[in-house]
């Protein structure tokens, strides 16, 4: 991917790329998704304001190790970012408070740390992030995610869990209630609040079609 997605930042694109991403087959957590991430993060900061550069290193080291869904250092995968962040920025002499700046971001950015963001900048790297776990992308994701894990698309004796816990590493759909469909009242920005009430009514829309078309009624 060519850094000029990463506009009006694309010299700094250029020099943050080569670090962003470890080798892996992980195709929800790639190149498409720092675009995808930006782009949400553009679109807030036009309302919301921000350091453009702090958000755009936070946005493309945020996944700079890789860590898979199921492994037990998942909740500690956006403190190792945050970390291998900070020395990638030192050798490229950038201030410590800007480096401190999207070490925050970075580190609040995860579901699974539940770290609250504190600035500006943290909130809408959270948000951005988010928005892409929400709408037909969030869909997509989740489905991919779970055919990579190996689980299944739902619990044929009982797709909505009316007599059993919800298990979303056996069920894919069960995701959706442990953790999808409660996304979107944790947003952080006035504009990200209501981009992710967008997307959360699509996902509650695939949802009803789903459970329609496997026979819930």
């Amino acid at each position: 991917m060519s850094a000029s997605v990463f506009a009006p930042l694309i010299t700094l694109a250029s020099e943050l790329l080569p670090h962003a991403l470890e080798p892996s087959d992980d195709g929800a957590h790639d190149l498409a998704h720092l675009q995808r991430v930006w782009h949400n993060v553009r679109t807030l900061q036009a309302e919301e304001g921000g350091d453009v550069e702090v958000l755009l290193a936070a946005v493309l080291l945020h996944d700079c190790v890789a860590v898979e869904k199921n492994s037990p250092l998942r909740s500690q995968a956006s403190r190792l970012a945050a970390e291998k962040a900070a020395k990638v920025l030192a050798e490229l002499d950038w201030p410590k408070s800007k480096i401190a700046a999207v070490v925050h971001a970075i580190e609040a950015h995860s579901f699974s740390a539940d770290i609250t963001p504190l600035t500006l900048e943290a909130k809408l790297v959270q948000d951005a992030d988010r928005l892409d776990s929400l709408g037909m992308l969030g869909v997509a994701r989740t489905f991919y995610i779970a055919g990579r894990m190996g689980s299944a698309l739902y619990d044929p004796l009982d797709p909505e869990a009316k007599a059993r816990d919800y298990d979303d590493k056996r069920f894919c759909l069960d995701h959706f209630q442990t953790k999808l469909l409660h996304l979107a009242k944790g947003f952080q920005t006035r504009a990200g609040q209501r981009l992710a009430q967008i997307r959360h009514q699509r996902l509650q829309g695939f949802m009803e079609q789903l459970k329609e078309e496997i026979g819930i009624v």
